[in-house]
């Protein structure tokens, strides 16, 4: 046999050697949570019960203090190789967006905060912890972190073992200047086929209850749901698991704000309201179904500012493409008072923050 295909047979064998060894590693230490935890890493807050009927919130997906104005993710290229695309940014910009992401809670005053994308102890961003410096940064309150990323080693991109992802444990950060009397993570049903399931996050909801001092409980739920589910199936289930939770609670007589990445845009929102006709191939959004849920349930957002971009390449203002795919949803019960999108030029995210206030009726 000639020393080429001699060559060749050796690098396929090395090649399904070591893809081998990537699914059996992946399967031997696959994440399966139960479906219902308590949260991890709790700190605690002095506040116990709800007293005043005026209450705000700030969302934001931080994009694990890796995907500000600067960066680009080869993921939505290919899992096979990124080229020029980055797997992690250097770590002066790491830094940079650490610092702009960690410090929101002394940056804008809120009741309640919910995060997402907080990195607890990944290779991406250089194992710093964002969920640590956030709850540093809100002395006094209430902070619970969710894992809903907990993979040993993401090998992609796979033809670039050397630049691996690497090891992630990634989630949600509820943070809030009341007690809740419960703080649990739901685990979202759907999955992907065998073997991507290994490597691709295990959704959850973030859920606290914070009594009232009318009796009744205030049900806080972040949201972080599927994103690279391209037909939208998976989607479809998570959302259905949702609208059961709202239901049942809302029975109840509770107050229900859920808010977060929705990774899909509100009803009668088109993606490309700020860009129009230049949607991505790889922006597979979509919208919710404006009969999700009775018509006296609202959806809250700032129809004037995008809250995510596209990060195939750095941002540019005007060129970039950009939706909005972060909101609130509440319940009958809770009066609407603002609504605000900050304007960040994606500096620190390639999310943008939204606030709100209301009152529970």
């Amino acid at each position: 046999m000639k020393k080429p295909v001699l060559y060749f047979l050796w690098l396929l064998s090395m090649l399904a050697l070591y893809l081998g060894v990537i699914l059996v590693y992946g399967t031997l230490t696959d994440y399966q949570p139960a479906p219902v935890l308590p949260a991890q890493s709790v700190q605690h807050a002095e506040k116990k019960i709800i007293t005043d009927s005026v209450v705000s919130f700030l969302i934001w997906n931080m994009g694990y203090a890796g995907l500000g104005e600067e960066a680009t993710f080869f993921y939505n290229r290919s899992t096979l190789y990124a080229g020029n695309m980055m797997v992690r940014p250097p770590k002066d910009l790491l830094e940079k967006y650490f610092k702009g992401t960690t410090e929101a809670p002394k940056r804008w005053k809120a009741d309640f905060y919910l995060f997402q994308e907080v990195d607890f102890a990944s290779k991406r961003s250089y194992y710093h912890n964002q969920y640590q410096a956030l709850a540093k940064n809100a002395k006094g309150q209430f902070a619970a972190y969710f894992p809903n990323f907990v993979v040993k080693r993401v090998p992609a991109p796979l033809l670039e073992p050397w630049r691996a992802f690497g090891a992630v444990n990634s989630g949600l950060t509820t943070i809030s200047a009341y007690e809740p009397e419960s703080a649990q993570r739901y685990q979202l049903p759907g999955k992907f086929a065998w073997p991507t399931r290994l490597f691709m996050l295990d959704r959850c909801l973030g859920i606290t209850r914070y009594p009232m001092k009318n009796g009744k409980k205030l049900v806080v739920i972040n949201i972080h749901n599927e994103a690279f589910d391209s037909k939208g199936t998976i989607k479809k289930i998570q959302m259905g698991f949702l609208k059961t939770i709202l239901l049942q609670e809302y029975k109840k007589g509770n107050y229900i704000v859920a808010g977060g990445d929705w990774n899909t845009c509100p009803p009668f929102f088109p993606v490309d309201r700020f860009i129009k006709g230049k949607t991505p191939s790889d922006y597979t959004v979509g919208g919710i179904d404006p009969e999700f849920l009775p018509e006296d349930w609202r959806w809250i957002y700032d129809p004037t500012v995008p809250t995510n971009r596209a990060n195939s390449t750095p941002y540019k203002k005007g060129e970039t493409f950009v939706t909005l795919i972060d909101f609130y949803l509440v319940s009958p019960n809770v009066q609407v008072l603002s609504v605000k999108g900050i304007d960040l030029q994606f500096k620190d995210s390639d999310h943008q923050p939204v606030w709100m206030e209301v009152r529970l009726e």
